[in-house]
């Protein structure tokens, strides 16, 4: 894989490069080629871009708003930046900084004006997506899709995905090829979820699925398959997107958040894409009763959907009346695992919640749902060591960590200490990496617990709808002493025992990405300003890497401009994970903030 195209690496979301020029055994010896500034503060998550070989490869960093693209020649380092000046009023009504989690490269293939030409795909903060020529570094087309004085704002990532193709004479006179597919932000605001495709050549919108309202909203139909009673039609009713919230009040289905701000990932074998939803809103569960316990859907789901119309295939809720703010949007990476004896094709998703579930990608029947971390908030339900029945689909709760209810019949106000993880999850967005020479995934990890106060609030367009109050705590060792300089730690899991093989501890938690390569070697980046490389067999680290500033983004792997191995790695951190490394950095030179760094053999 000489090119890097795409945020996962590949469309399945696996981070895994078969490059091996670089190996367990020489990578001590990589050096620092070049870097360059992005010269844009905050929290850079996006990884760059690599497209092209020889003197035309290309690397493309998106960065935080203002969202410049920068490209940068790898031959003679000639570069050039488009600026798309999206509108600043976005910046304040935006949950969790200013950041932009990357774009997309695909080319345009449907025989229209535009066929041939590579565009660079990417969301604006301000509710827009550009496709951007790489060959006149031009605008090619510009769509607004989201309203952010609403408080629906794009700092989403992007895929590039192949479809069947078909004619849409309201989108184009020629055929639809590929689509963008992304989805949005703000479920802290009171906003309703969705995930949009646009066509690749125009930029039209060809499909929207939101996650509450309706099933015609929801893009549910009698071939959608629910793998539980409990989230089937055929048992509850149609429409569970609205029958599982409150008929009224400010916590209904219409501010019921369930939005999609991370990754999608996609299986060209049966042609799906997956993707999962963020908590419903808002925070206070109390709030989304009315007057009973109510699901709450589609919030903290998982959607597996047909690309070509958005129609979904199957959908399980994995957090039913979430209490705690466990999103769903990690990444769902495609693999095929030998379970049982068998292989089979699966997708794998370690959740917030803790638990890594193992699902049929085909039917999305669970087939093991195990602790990758430390938890409290459910209990095992069986000898194997699953935390979900995986005949009902449902967790067992501790009833002393539920924060509305449980056992001492908690309410708004009441306060729920040391629930265990955070919600910051023992996994964020963070993007974990599989390895099929190892049959291991590996994936930076938190450390971390929370107290919860569930608060009364009132929606208002455009402010927050939170209504929460979480302190957030390192998690405790077996003397009940707090582990304040292990809030992190990097970690190799085996999906198929639900064992970890290896950790790295971290005295901060890693909300880098990772990267592992055929040389046997993982990469990922910390927020305590280091890169390093280690064997991803014996967990061994090979090496450490100083840099400027921490990171939040994932490396990647390509083949330079004279056709040998490269590793590179953003830098930059904001105002929420520079809240534990000592603030934003450097904080004294905006022309620095954000460095990309590229290594090479030496």
């Amino acid at each position: 894989m000489a090119e890097w195209t795409t945020p996962g690496g590949t469309d399945q979301g696996t981070r895994y490069s078969g490059l091996k020029d670089i190996t367990a055994d020489n990578a001590a010896t990589l050096v620092e080629e070049f870097s360059f500034s992005t010269t844009t503060r905050n929290s850079h998550q996006g990884s760059p871009l690599v497209v092209g070989t020889g003197d035309k490869a290309t690397m493309y960093v998106v960065t935080p708003f203002p969202n410049k693209l920068i490209a940068v020649n790898l031959k003679d380092r000639s570069s050039w930046t488009y600026s798309p000046n999206p509108r600043s009023f976005a910046t304040g009504l935006t949950c969790c900084d200013v950041v932009n989690r990357g774009a997309a490269y695909g080319v345009i293939d449907n025989g229209g004006p535009n066929n041939g030409k590579g565009v660079v795909v990417y969301t604006l903060l301000d509710g827009n997506v550009v496709a951007v020529d790489t060959a006149t570094h031009a605008q090619l087309w510009r769509t607004k899709v989201a309203d952010p004085w609403k408080g629906e704002t794009l700092n989403t990532p992007t895929i590039v995905i192949p479809v069947d193709s078909f004619k849409n004479t309201a989108i184009s006179n020629y055929p639809i090829t590929k689509v963008v597919v992304f989805g949005s932000s703000g479920s802290e605001m009171g906003v309703r979820g969705s995930v949009r495709a646009l066509d690749l050549a125009t930029g039209k919108l060809v499909w929207q699925a939101y996650g509450t309202g309706p099933d015609k909203d929801v893009k549910i139909d009698s071939s959608t398959v629910a793998p539980f009673d409990k989230d089937r039609n055929s048992v509850n009713g149609a429409d569970q997107g609205v029958t599982s919230w409150p008929t009224s009040g400010a916590a209904t289905w219409q501010h019921g958040g369930a939005t999609s701000w991370a990754w999608v990932t996609y299986d060209p074998d049966t042609k799906t894409l997956f993707y999962g939803t963020s908590q419903p809103g808002t925070f206070n569960p109390e709030m989304r009763m009315g007057g009973k316990t109510n699901d709450n859907k589609w919030g903290a789901s998982i959607f597996a959907r047909d690309p070509r119309t958005g129609v979904a295939k199957w959908v399980y809720q994995l957090v039913p009346w979430d209490n705690w703010d466990y999103d769903t949007v990690n990444e769902s990476t495609v693999v095929d695992l030998n379970v049982d004896g068998s292989q089979k094709k699966v997708i794998v998703h370690f959740s917030k919640n803790g638990i890594a579930y193992v699902m049929d990608r085909v039917t999305g029947k669970l087939l093991s749902a195990k602790a990758y971390g430390d938890l409290n908030w459910a209990k095992p339900v069986d000898s194997d060591g699953n935390y979900v029945d995986l005949h009902t689909g449902l967790p067992t709760v501790n009833p002393d960590k539920q924060t509305i209810g449980g056992s001492n019949n908690k309410k708004a106000g009441d306060i729920t200490d040391y629930i265990c993880p955070s919600a910051f999850g023992v996994k964020d967005w963070e993007y974990s990496a599989f390895s099929p020479d190892t049959n291991l995934f590996y994936f930076g990890a938190h450390n971390m617990c929370m107290s919860y106060e569930p608060l009364q609030v009132n929606y208002i367009a455009g402010t927050p709808f939170v209504g929460v109050s979480i302190g957030i705590t390192p998690h405790k060792d077996a003397n009940g002493a707090y582990e304040v300089n292990k809030m992190g730690e990097f970690v190799a899991f085996n999906p198929v025992t639900g064992l970890r093989a290896w950790t790295i501890p971290e005295a901060k938690p890693v909300f880098g990405g990772a990267l592992v390569t055929a040389g046997k070697v993982v990469f990922y980046g910390t927020l305590d300003k280091h890169f390093r490389a280690v064997n991803a067999e014996t967990g061994g680290i090979i090496k450490s890497w100083d840099l400027e500033c921490g990171v939040t983004s994932a490396p990647i792997t390509f083949l330079g401009a004279d056709g040998k191995q490269r590793v590179a790695i953003t830098t930059g951190l904001g105002y929420l994970n520079g809240g534990f490394a000592g603030g934003k950095c450097p904080a004294s030179d905006s022309s620095t903030s954000g460095m990309v760094h590229v290594y090479k053999l030496q």
